[in-house]
């Protein structure tokens, strides 16, 4: 830096206000332990990414409630707009992160957005993966309480019919004892 200034032959104030800037900048860098300079910028990418998976959760309901009936007070443009709107803030917090990773951290980092994107859509496949999973298992119980039900109405049918035939069998029974020709075959006899 000092060879780049002296280079020059007649530096303008704003050129020597700017170098002078700079140097402070390096001394206050120079003081810092470079580990705490590395969680600083690992602290302020976490926020940014932070921001774009709050964005990301707004998207990803604004879409499931698009399949439910909406009975608000809002109109659909205005919900379709919002929608844009959620989507247009995370393309640009998504290129923002990525600028910041790929141009703003210190040559430490090298590749930093590339392991972040490699590491990003491993834990989205996991994530996806364990989601596909607690859905199978869900539909599964939904299918084990569908039939259960179905076999207690099944069942519940059944000894509801043996119940009525045996109820008519008794109601049957009792008419023919009761009734006035079984008297007279008994008084016959």
């Amino acid at each position: 830096m000092k060879d780049q200034y002296h280079k020059l032959v007649d530096p303008t104030p704003e050129q020597k206000k700017q170098y002078q800037e700079e140097v402070k900048r390096v001394t206050e860098v120079g003081k810092t332990h470079p580990q705490d300079a590395l969680n600083s910028i690992w602290d302020y990418l976490g926020t940014f990414i932070d921001e774009y998976d709050r964005l990301a959760k707004a998207f990803i309901e604004e879409e499931a409630n698009a399949t439910k009936l909406y009975k608000g007070d809002e109109s659909l443009a205005r919900r379709a707009l919002r929608r844009i709107q959620i989507r247009t803030q995370l393309d640009a917090t998504l290129k923002e992160v990525r600028e910041m990773m790929v141009y703003h951290t210190p040559p430490e980092l090298s590749d930093v957005w590339t392991r972040f994107e490699a590491a990003y859509d491993e834990i989205v496949k996991q994530q996806n993966a364990a989601l596909a999973e607690e859905l199978r298992k869900a539909q599964v119980l939904a299918w084990r309480r569908r039939k259960a039900i179905n076999h207690l109405k099944a069942l519940a049918t059944w000894i509801g019919a043996i119940l009525f035939v045996t109820a008519w069998m008794w109601g049957v029974l009792i008419l023919i004892r009761t009734s006035r020709t079984y008297q007279l075959l008994l008084s016959s006899a």
